[in-house]
């Protein structure tokens, strides 16, 4: 599963999440959903936004995880 690290990410930018919504430009109930891994997509242009308001990378904010019971290679 991919999990997002947004709030590693924050803490290091000493960024709450008010303000990262406000650079971002989506609502505090999404960046939530996204920050908590409840979201079941993200569009590039969201990724995109948020890696230029926390100066970063994608593979800053995203990460996989293997499930337990998961057969990925």
């Amino acid at each position: 599963m991919i999990v997002f690290n947004i709030d590693v990410m924050m803490a290091r930018r000493k960024m709450s999440l008010t303000e990262l919504s406000e650079k971002v430009g989506i609502t505090l109930a999404n960046l939530s959903i996204l920050k908590t891994g409840k979201a079941r997509a993200v569009r590039v242009d969201t990724l995109n936004r948020l890696c230029a308001a926390l100066a970063c990378q994608p593979g800053d904010l995203l990460e996989w995880q293997e499930e337990p019971g998961d057969d990925a290679p």
